[in-house]
């Protein structure tokens, strides 16, 4: 293949991989095609909003066995790798024409963890050296790879990642029966938190994770469990979630042998999870807040705040006039943006009536239910 062959079938391969791909907006929090058929993806800027990301497999030969993977070794598909030169100079035509932010660098097991992290290293490294190249770089580190191959990792990128993709070895172990849970997951994404803790060497390097939602046989209270101590514990980023897609995986896995569901059902799971996610980050909310049906089950047809809401009648009405920000953030309809300017307008003037409120529509409709002047 040449190399633009080869990045059409690498960038479409990714599309399996949905880091980033969730948003609960149209426009600039989803993914597009680019040119070449590759697949850009947004990224959260520190400075506010968003901006461009190029993402594409290195290589779709993979080694492994999970189950939910269609490009796991026992299937036969076209294969193909890029090489980091070619990948740099792909990348770097980006950059002058397209105006990307970044890179986000995967590939599947190339013959082994460390030989898979030496081709996204390479790629990093020439985009460094070669091309001065001074912008986002994310690495994605491979399960079992080696400390001295992710240390290389965290000297060259702005953030990097391994996927947990279950909350636990069991989980796991429907999986794949080659990766060992602790030993291939847990101890690299402790390594990583060490070396980028505050203080550390590498203290400026981000770390995410991503769990595989539904292709085993996990419930959401495991999956928020282990996202809370991921954050507490590990000091972790963003830990994102992507819906198994059905269909593509081995058929004895739990996820392609559930009874059906509706359409929509994978994506609402993974959007409830999302909003838990941003209760926890954002809004001050522990496990202890999140309610799960008897199974363990976020409730699909219920945001998780509104529900607290619900079951704490006793924390109601809040009084817009007096509230602090912790009690506003608990009210639904109250983002992080309204509380603020909540507490802004409050040192102007009294608050009068919930319609001088800085909410309109539907959410002003559901404020009227929790709050007073």
């Amino acid at each position: 293949m040449d190399t633009i062959s080869k990045l059409q079938l690498l960038s479409d391969a990714s599309r399996y991989d949905l880091f980033c791909a969730c948003g609960t907006k149209k426009g600039d929090d989803h993914r597009r095609r680019g040119s070449e058929g590759t697949w850009l993806y947004p990224v959260s800027l520190a400075s506010g909003g968003t901006s461009i990301m190029l993402k594409t497999l290195m290589s779709n030969v993979c080694v492994n066995d999970c189950k939910y993977c269609p490009f796991r070794a026992a299937t036969d598909v076209p294969r193909c790798t890029i090489s980091p030169d070619e990948m740099a100079t792909i990348f770097m035509a980006y950059v002058r024409r397209q105006h990307v932010f970044g890179i986000f660098l995967t590939s599947g097991v190339v013959g082994s963890p460390d030989n898979t992290m030496r081709l996204l290293n390479d790629t990093a490294r020439i985009l460094r050296a070669k091309h001065g190249y001074r912008g986002y770089v994310h690495i994605k580190i491979i399960p079992g790879a080696s400390d001295a191959a992710i240390e290389e990792s965290l000297s060259l990128a702005a953030a990097v990642s391994i996927n947990i993709e279950t909350p636990g070895p069991q989980a796991l172990s429907h999986l794949s029966a080659k990766k060992n849970f602790q030993n291939d997951i847990i101890r690299p994404l402790k390594f990583i938190a060490e070396r980028t803790a505050k203080g550390a060497k590498f203290h400026r390097v981000k770390q995410t994770t991503q769990f595989v939602v539904g292709a085993s046989d996990e419930t959401d209270s495991q999956i928020v469990k282990y996202t809370a101590g991921l954050y507490d514990k590990l000091g972790l980023s963003r830990v994102y979630f992507s819906a198994y897609q059905r269909g593509s995986g081995d058929p004895s896995i739990p996820g392609e042998k559930a009874a059906p569901a509706c359409t929509d059902a994978p994506f609402i799971r993974e959007h409830r999870l999302y909003q838990v996610d941003f209760l926890f980050r954002k809004y001050g909310f522990t496990p202890s807040d999140i309610h799960f049906d008897e199974r363990g089950a976020l409730p699909l047809e219920t945001d998780p705040k509104q529900l607290w809401a619900d079951r704490h009648p006793e924390y109601f009405p809040v009084n817009i006039n007096r509230a602090d920000k912790t009690r506003l953030l608990r009210v639904p309809g109250i983002g992080p943006l309204g509380a603020k300017r909540i507490l802004d307008m409050r040192k102007e003037r009294k608050i009068a009536r919930v319609d001088s409120l800085p909410v309109k529509g539907k959410r002003l409709e559901m404020l009227r239910k929790y709050v007073v002047c």
